[in-house]
């Protein structure tokens, strides 16, 4: 007797698989945000200045605590004491409290451009600040930096130690200029700019187009119509819809629309870094 046929499997419920880059920022919400995080050598640089800070508050401290042990304000016993409270302060708790203070900023931090946020985008607080100063004391001052530099170079967004066990990346704050002023989208094209898809457009023909639109004026018709229907060939594979439009409408409507979707993703991540000055940790 044949054995029935094996029934079809029965398809599940629809999955969406959310793919992130491991430098991406992503939120709780599965959203990717385009924020950069701060490289390697500028990290390196902030740290350094930090550092260097910490030193300069270890020896005035020192200096201060063998002052008051000369002139007999405090005992002998206490300088000990002294010393390790000055080391535990400098080390823990000053980088602690500016790190939860300043939401993620510090001197050396402020110098080079970055600060210190979750993993998901949202600002740090008490918690991150500590966890990442008590092990700041081993891969930092303990084995002066030796720790961190091996760790960072070997992670998507230089996270050292300390970022990896409180959870936090550190994000470039200083924003790129806004791009230069284009034209607006050409008479009879607002339809098509409202659902027009540039994002796939390459930085460095979108740079061409744009240099191509501010001169156009001044150029030669000829070459002027040559120079657009160059553009309008190598812009047409990374544009949809693509328009039934001549070369050089072509070229300026896709400048135009790539221009203002830069300047809002400028201003939104202007927003956000805002945000994490005045936003409670979550």
């Amino acid at each position: 007797m044949a054995s029935p046929a094996a029934s079809p499997p029965v398809p599940g419920p629809a999955t969406t698989l959310v793919h992130a880059a491991a430098d991406e920022t992503l939120t709780g919400e599965a959203v990717a945000l385009d924020v950069q995080p701060l490289g390697f050598f500028l990290r390196a640089v902030g740290c350094l200045i930090d550092m260097v800070v910490g030193i300069v508050l270890l020896v005035a401290g020192s200096l201060l605590l063998t002052a008051l042990v000369a002139g007999g304000t405090i005992p002998d016993s206490a300088f000990r004491i002294g010393v390790i409270v000055l080391i535990v302060a400098v080390m823990v708790v000053v980088p602690t409290a500016v790190e939860t203070l300043s939401r993620g900023r510090s001197l050396g931090r402020l110098a080079v451009g970055g600060r210190i946020v979750r993993v998901d985008g949202g600002a740090t607080g008490f918690r991150q600040a500590f966890i990442r100063a008590l092990v700041g004391v081993l891969e930092l001052w303990f084995t002066l930096g030796g720790i961190a530099a091996v760790v960072g170079m070997f992670t998507p967004r230089a996270q050292r130690l300390g970022d990896l066990m409180a959870g936090t990346a550190c994000e470039r704050t200083r924003t790129r200029p806004l791009p230069a002023a284009a034209p607006g989208v050409p008479p009879g094209m607002e339809g098509w700019a409202a659902v027009a898809d540039v994002s796939r457009l390459p930085d460095r023909l979108a740079a061409r187009v744009a240099q191509f639109v501010r001169g156009a004026d001044a150029l030669e018709p000829a070459a002027r119509a040559r120079v657009a229907a160059s553009l309008a060939q190598s812009v047409q594979p990374y544009v949809s819809p693509v328009p039934a439009v001549d070369p050089e409408t072509l070229v300026r409507a896709a400048a135009a629309v790539r221009r203002d979707r830069e300047y809002r993703a400028l201003l939104l991540e202007n927003e956000r870094a805002a945000s994490l000055t005045s936003t409670p940790e979550a």
